[in-house]
């Protein structure tokens, strides 16, 4: 197996172990998920798991593409950032699922939302592929801050 597909793999791989920890974390608070008040367009539960790992891999590829870019500009502010917002993502799930901290967790959702998009300015000096591939999080959790927020004021 050559380096670069080693590093693609270990790439992806790293969001996708965080997320997994995370909702390993958080997951007894599910079972609450399904009883609560949720605001309309509130999609199946089953979506959220298939969702995410979806964006995990796009995220994983993401970061490989700046990690092994040509371009003159370091990756290293671009990457850095990158992993906080992969830290903050990985808090949400559980002060939202684990603890019901559901206002705290917008505002931490807002949080996240700005790191994604300080992610995408850096990727995009970058990598402009790369910054594409956050398009679809940053939406995403644009809608989850929506429903976050509903969640919130119902509950």
């Amino acid at each position: 197996m050559s380096s670069k597909t080693k590093n693609l793999i270990i790439n992806i791989a790293i969001p996708l172990f965080v997320g997994a920890v995370s909702a390993f974390i958080s997951r007894d608070g599910m079972q609450n998920f399904e009883n609560i008040a949720k605001p309309p367009f509130s999609p199946p539960a089953i979506l959220f798991p298939i969702v995410w790992t979806v964006l995990f891999i796009l995220m994983g590829i993401a970061s490989y593409l700046v990690s092994s870019s040509k371009s003159h500009l370091s990756p290293d502010n671009a990457l850095t950032v990158y992993y906080i917002q992969l830290g903050v993502n990985f808090f949400w799930s559980i002060f939202f699922f684990k603890f019901g901290l559901y206002l705290f967790s917008f505002f931490w959702l807002i949080l996240l939302w700005v790191f994604i998009i300080v992610t995408i300015v850096l990727f995009r000096r970058i990598s402009k592929p790369a910054s594409n591939l956050l398009i679809p999080y940053l939406i995403w959790v644009t809608f989850a801050g929506y429903l976050n927020l509903g969640i919130a004021l119902l509950n």
